[in-house]
């Protein structure tokens, strides 16, 4: 069984000036983690994030402790078997991950659709004239979420709408997300 943080890894802010009290791992993002892992994530009685920024965070923390099938899960359905499982994990584990900075959470940009910007923090050993130097950089991004509904069941649960993935999908087709509107009245102006 892999060792967790004590604090975290959505909680460490290296840019935080004061550390409040951070969680722990197993009170923040693992129940999540665990909800996923124990194949309760599609009951809709299992745990699942309330909001956009919550995922986010059980998605960054999914990327430091390496759990490249929750990243998939998590992700718009439509999207999730065009994704390299392979490569999430690679680099998941190839990055030192440093931290998360949240800079805003905009809960409501329509009916479904949230963003959260973020800056995930990693360290890289750059050469310099006296050697390696290890630094921290920040991967800075502006992502989507959608609230999909699960009309079997009345459920609603967030995903992450990954801009990356090439798709052949028309603005006119109905959206990916499954919304029932034409894709570029929904997801279309976010991708």
């Amino acid at each position: 069984m892999q060792p967790y943080p004590d604090t975290c890894p959505c909680q460490i802010n290296p840019t935080a000036e004061t550390a409040d009290a951070p969680l722990s791992y197993q009170d923040c993002c693992q129940p999540y983690h665990d909800a996923f892992y124990n194949d309760e994530v599609d009951k809709a009685d299992g745990i699942k994030a309330e909001t956009a920024e919550r995922l986010m965070r059980t998605r960054y923390s999914a990327f430091a402790l390496v759990k490249p099938d929750y990243i998939v899960k998590t992700t718009v359905p439509a999207q999730q078997a065009l994704l390299d499982v392979q490569a999430i994990e690679s680099w998941a584990k190839e990055s030192d991950w440093a931290g998360l900075e949240i800079v805003e959470h905009t809960p409501k940009l329509g009916k479904c659709h949230a963003q959260v910007e973020f800056k995930a923090y990693f360290k890289s050993a750059e050469e310099t004239s006296g050697g390696l130097e290890e630094k921290t950089q920040a991967h800075h991004e502006l992502s989507t979420f959608i609230k999909v509904k699960n009309k079997a069941n009345n459920d609603a649960r967030w995903y992450f709408l990954d801009p990356t993935v090439a798709m052949t999908v028309s603005q006119k087709q109905p959206c990916i997300c499954g919304s029932g509107e034409k894709f570029k009245r929904c997801c279309g102006g976010y991708i």
